[in-house]
């Protein structure tokens, strides 16, 4: 008897042990967790494959892209347009050049050229290249990407920088995002949109940004050189009709406007830093009009050829430079005339900055207002001088 009594007791401890361990591991897998442990594992993040990230920039962006045909009264049986050599924006429709008839010819309004541009204002403010839709004597037909049309008139322009503003009477326009240009890294993903060959709308191609801060000659809508400076190169396809429409990143944010192609090469696109459009928007909001600090200089960034070729020192700095039809370096009657800056200089400093790839010549100006005076540093010939210069608005607005 005595020992069934022990083999019953023994029996009900190791059940309430069970029993225990039992509560014990419900305990450990149902109670919360500690909040405030150290060990917490954080949650893994959701990540987008480049393709998806591409295909979600190009949904952001598009709505707001728009086709622009440019109509203008010219003479019939006459060409209106012609390939000029060396045509660095190699948009044939733009470089319109008159002919001497024999006789009085006839003349007719036509449809002489496309381009591109993106919505900026919900209001109808568009923005896009000078050489799309800078042409006072021509009108403009804006085209939407949901079908929509309306004439638009020209309010304003940069012509130092190719830009120009548009305006259609509609409201409620999508827009596009605009990003920050002075963040963009050379290898970094590139989507261009726009009116391929005035054929094909809304064209997407894409790419990498290949260069910062290069700096091109172009041929304007007359024939004429055009230097522009400060200007992202990228591979993205930019093909004839692409001009004035946006380069995107991989978040669907405008980092650059669509500007040039060199035809010498393959794959080699150039695009307008999208601070120094929204410098032009900015003012074109709150004055109705463009007014731009303007310095009046012709230049170029340093660079290792450079600086062997012309004998340099110094690795950073904006190059004073005529053009290479001899245009002037230092325009007359400017900031840069009225200060004594010379062709051959190397601008390095400006209002304490260090003039250099990610901080150039444009951006630094961009940052002030007309009638701001500020301090330079100037290399000439082996010494370096103080310059002081007074800003005034650009010419020709």
């Amino acid at each position: 008897m005595q020992q069934l009594k022990e083999l019953i007791r023994r029996h009900s401890v190791s059940m309430l042990a069970l029993l225990i361990i039992i509560i014990s591991a419900s305990f450990i897998q149902f109670a919360p967790p500690n909040t405030h442990s150290q060990s917490t594992v954080p949650p893994t993040p959701i990540t987008v494959s480049d393709e998806q990230a591409t295909i979600n920039a190009v949904k952001k962006t598009q709505p707001a892209v728009v086709s622009i045909v440019i109509s203008k009264t010219v003479a019939v049986n006459q060409p209106t347009s012609i390939l000029l050599p060396n045509d660095f924006f190699s948009d044939p429709f733009f470089q319109i050049i008159p002919q001497r008839p024999t006789t009085k010819p006839k003349m007719e309004k036509r449809d002489v050229g496309s381009g591109t541009g993106f919505i900026v204002d919900a209001k109808g403010l568009i923005a896009t290249n000078k050489h799309v839709g800078g042409d006072k004597e021509a009108t403009y037909t804006v085209f939407l990407n949901d079908g929509r049309s309306f004439p638009a008139t020209l309010v304003g322009t940069d012509p130092l920088n190719d830009i120009a503003i548009l305006k259609i009477n509609a409201t409620n326009l999508p827009t596009v995002t605009l990003g920050n240009s002075n963040n963009i890294q050379v290898g970094q993903n590139a989507i261009a949109i726009g009116n391929s060959l005035g054929r094909y709308q809304n064209t997407v191609t894409k790419g990498v940004i290949s260069g910062l801060g290069r700096s091109v000659v172009a041929a304007d809508n007359q024939g004429q050189p055009e230097q522009l400076s400060d200007i992202i190169q990228t591979d993205a396809a930019i093909n004839p009709g692409n001009s004035g429409g946006p380069l995107v990143n991989s978040q669907g944010e405008v980092v650059g406007m669509n500007t040039a192609m060199d035809s010498q090469g393959q794959s080699i696109g150039f695009a307008i830093p999208i601070n120094t459009v929204k410098y032009v928007v900015n003012s074109v909001q709150k004055t109705g009009k463009v007014i731009r600090p303007w310095l009046g200089v012709r230049f170029i960034m340093l660079n290792p050829q450079l600086q062997k070729s012309q004998n340099i020192p110094i690795k950073d700095g904006a190059l004073v430079m005529h053009g290479q039809n001899n245009e002037p370096a230092v325009i007359d009657g400017s900031p840069a005339f009225t200060a004594g800056i010379r062709d051959g200089d190397v601008i390095t400093e400006m209002d304490g900055k260090k003039i250099q790839t990610s901080q150039t010549l444009p951006q630094i100006i961009g940052q002030h207002s007309v009638g701001d005076e500020i301090n330079m540093k100037i290399w000439r010939k082996g010494r370096i001088i103080n310059v002081s210069v007074k800003l005034k608005a650009a010419p020709n607005q």
